[in-house]
C-alpha cells in the first residue's frame, strides 16, 4: 500500500501501514478523557488564561519580561543590588496528545473516520492533532521499516516553526491550503508499509534545527532535506515509544467536523469543552515525562 501527497506544495509524503496505537498500561478511559478535556476552555470563556489570543504562527514565543509583584519597575533592590525575577512555580501536567483521523465522504464532507478501517485507492485522509500543553511537535515517517524522515517541522510550513499552544488544533496536511490536492493525504494503488510517528516535547529535540535555522539548513545545497534524524536521537525516540501511555478511544465515527472546529483551525483559536473530543487520546504516565511518542498506522488494500 502506498499513497502520496504534496504537503503545502513541497514535501512528498507516503503513508501506509498496519496496526494500532498500543498503550503499555491503561487507566480507565473516562479518567484519561477527563484529564485531557479539563484544560480546554469553557464555552464563552474569553479570559486570557483560559483562551489565549489567536496565534497562527508556530514560532516560539519571545520571552516576556516579568513584572515585580509590588508593581515597581524592577531591576534593582533598595540596596542597589540587581533583583532577579523569580518565575512563578507551575505544577507540570502530564503530556497529552489527541489525534483525530478525518476523511472526505461521498458528499464531500469532512468527517471523523476510524483509523482501523481499510482504506482504498482514492480515499483521502487528514490528521487533526491537539495537545494539552504548550510544546513542540515533530512528525516522522518511515516506509517499509526504512529510515525515518522528518516531515514536520518543514521549511515551507509555518516558517519552519513547530511550537503548539495547548488545545489549539493543528492539521497535517492543512484544510486551508490553497489547492484541493494539497489538503489531503490521498491513497494510490501502490502497496507499502508506512508509519507516522508523532513526537510531542516540552523542549526542542537536540540536533534538529528550527525556524530560521531550519530554513537556512534546507536552503544550503550541501544539506539534504527533509531531515533524517541521527541514529542516537532515533534510538531515544524509539525507546520513548516503549514508555507506558494511558489511552482513550472513541467508539463512534462518521460525525462531520463542526463549524467552531473549522473556525478554531482557521483562526488559531482554542477549542472549548463543548466541542467533540479527539478520537484517540494518549497521555504520559508521569508528569515528569518531557516527551510523548505515539504512532498512527493505517491499512490500505
Amino acid at each position: 500500500m502506498r499513497f502520496k501527497v504534496l504537503i503545502c506544495g513541497l514535501v512528498m509524503v507516503s503513508l501506509a501501514a498496519l496496526g494500532t496505537v498500543v498503550a503499555m498500561t491503561q487507566d480507565p478511559e473516562e479518567d484519561v478523557r477527563g484529564a485531557f478535556m479539563t484544560t480546554r476552555t469553557k464555552p464563552g470563556d474569553k479570559s486570557a488564561k483560559g483562551n489565549p489570543a489567536p496565534r497562527r504562527n508556530r514560532r516560539r514565543p519571545k520571552p516576556q519580561p516579568v513584572k515585580p509583584a509590588d508593581g515597581g519597575t524592577g531591576g534593582e533592590t533598595t540596596s542597589g543590588a540587581v533583583a532577579k525575577d523569580e518565575p512563578a512555580k507551575v505544577t507540570p501536567q502530564k503530556l497529552g496528545v489527541g489525534l483525530t483521523l478525518l476523511s472526505r465522504d461521498s458528499l464531500g464532507l469532512t468527517v471523523r473516520t476510524d483509523p482501523n478501517r481499510t482504506f482504498r485507492k482514492g480515499d483521502r485522509v487528514r490528521v487533526l492533532l491537539e495537545t494539552n500543553n504548550d510544546g513542540y511537535l515533530y512528525i516522522f515517517n518511515t516506509t517499509n521499516g526504512g529510515k525515518p524522515v522528518m516531515i514536520y517541522p518543514n521549511k515551507e510550513l509555518d516558517e519552519g516553526g513547530n511550537y503548539l499552544q495547548a488545545h489549539i488544533p493543528f492539521e497535517i496536511p492543512s484544510s486551508t491550503a490553497s489547492e484541493e490536492r494539497l489538503r489531503w493525504l490521498v491513497f494510490d494503488e501502490v502497496a507499502g508499509n508506512e508509519r507516522l510517528y508523532f513526537v510531542f516535547t516540552r523542549e526542542p529535540l537536540p540536533g534538529i534545527p528550527l525556524e530560521d535555522e531550519l530554513v537556512a539548513f534546507c536552503n544550503d545545497a550541501k544539506n539534504t532535506c527533509p531531515i533524517q534524524p541521527n541514529a542516537e536521537l532515533w534510538a531515544q525516540l524509539e525507546k520513548e515509544l516503549d514508555e507506558p501511555l494511558r489511552t482513550a478511544t472513541a467508539s463512534r465515527f462518521g460525525k462531520a467536523q463542526t463549524e467552531p472546529e473549522r473556525e478554531a483551525i482557521e483562526r488559531g483559536l482554542g477549542l472549548s469543552k463543548q466541542e467533540p473530543e479527539p478520537s484517540l487520546i494518549m497521555m504520559s504516565a508521569s508528569a515528569k515525562s518531557g516527551t510523548l511518542v505515539t504512532v498512527l498506522d493505517l491499512v490500505h488494500k
